[in-house]
């Protein structure tokens, strides 16, 4: 039936194409679960907008989320616009990394904070260089 070496191998490509998808529906679905368990009234979050504030309430029946984002000031958002919770914990690997600087002697200064790096959205606090004025050459006069 399938003795041609070409259409064995593009039922196999099939096959891997559709056990990866599988493995990443199941994969969206289990992370959707564990943020909408971290969605709780007092979490920090960040709208998908890149709006930072404190999650007063959510109403499931209305899919609506109120978000204070400075003293006094509320929102009223899409539940789903909530596009992740925001943890005050540094990643595992930055903490790694900066033991790992830290005994091999890469980094000599404590003061020096490798795992400060700026989250998504946020700026750096590096002032751009004034611009230079243009100045035309001045010509020799004869």
């Amino acid at each position: 039936m399938f003795s041609d070496p070409l259409s064995l191998a593009l039922i196999a490509i099939a096959g891997v194409l559709i056990v990866f998808m599988f493995i990443s529906s199941r994969r969206r679905r289990r992370d959707a679960e564990t943020m909408r368990a971290k969605i709780v009234p007092g979490a920090e979050v960040m709208t998908s907008q890149g709006i930072y504030g404190t999650l007063l309430s959510v109403d499931e029946e209305k899919n609506e989320a109120i978000i204070e984002t400075t003293p006094g000031t509320k929102l009223r958002v899409h539940s789903q616009t909530i596009a992740k919770v925001v943890d005050e914990t540094l990643p595992d690997e930055a903490v790694e990394e900066a033991e790992i600087l830290e005994a091999t002697g890469a980094i000599t200064d404590p003061e020096i904070d490798i795992t400060d790096e700026p989250e998504f959205g946020e700026r750096d606090e590096k002032p751009k260089p004034a611009p230079r004025s243009r100045k035309k050459p001045t010509e020799p006069t004869e």
